[in-house]
């Protein structure tokens, strides 16, 4: 039998398909591309914490955030679906991209947003949300993404540790490829208000990003 909480290897990972799913043109909150190209200037933070109808909400409500899109990351198998995916047997999270002006949001807040979302400390689960792809990671896009993920990481980890949390499991890792997901994800829950939301925090605040903030 598989276990969903353990990480399948590539070489049992499903095969997937070279075909990508259709991606929505616009996004149905902000009305902005869900793929690119994106506005000029506009950067990619991509991140996974939990079910990604909650975690893109979260998201599209940022101020300077231009889009936001849910989305397949840091697994093997090319093109999943939905239904692969929570099957275990493909190594993905569920994740969300976030497309921002650093104009007018940082990477530091938004990283943030991340940590005061979700529960980092759970490993292979978001609350009763069990398996693989509710798995915590930032997928960094270049070294400076990466310095400041860390040193964010760390400074949460002082917050937690004085509270009685344990150890973060957040993977802080090279983004790879960033599969979309079907369209019926997409702002889920701006479509479904009343839709199924497994986003928690653990209420304590993370201590970055706040001078930029305020």
């Amino acid at each position: 039998m598989f276990a969903m909480t353990q990480m399948v290897s590539p070489e049992s990972a499903l095969p997937g398909r070279e075909e990508p799913i259709p991606v929505p043109p616009r996004h149905e909150v902000l009305d902005a591309p869900l793929a690119p190209p994106y506005p000029d200037g506009a950067e990619i933070a991509e991140f996974a914490l939990g079910c990604f109808w909650g975690a893109e909400r979260k998201f599209w409500q940022t101020p300077g955030v231009l889009s936001t899109s849910a989305g397949y990351e840091g697994g093997y198998t090319p093109n999943p679906t939905y239904e692969e995916v929570c099957s275990g047997r493909t190594g993905h999270t569920e994740t969300v991209r976030v497309v921002y002006d650093p104009a007018q949001v940082s990477y530091e807040d938004l990283l943030r947003v991340f940590w005061e979302s979700h529960d980092p400390t759970q490993g292979m689960r978001q609350g009763n949300d069990i398996g693989t792809q509710y798995r915590s990671a930032v997928f960094h896009r270049d070294d400076n993404q990466q310095k400041l993920a860390e040193a964010s990481r760390a400074a949460y980890q002082k917050v937690l540790t004085a509270a009685g949390y344990g150890t973060i499991t957040t993977q802080v890792t090279r983004a790879t490829d960033f599969y979309f997901a079907e369209d019926y994800h997409q702002q889920y829950l701006h479509k479904e208000p009343n839709g199924y939301c497994g986003i928690a925090g653990t209420g304590l605040s993370c201590p970055i990003g706040v001078a930029r903030a305020e």
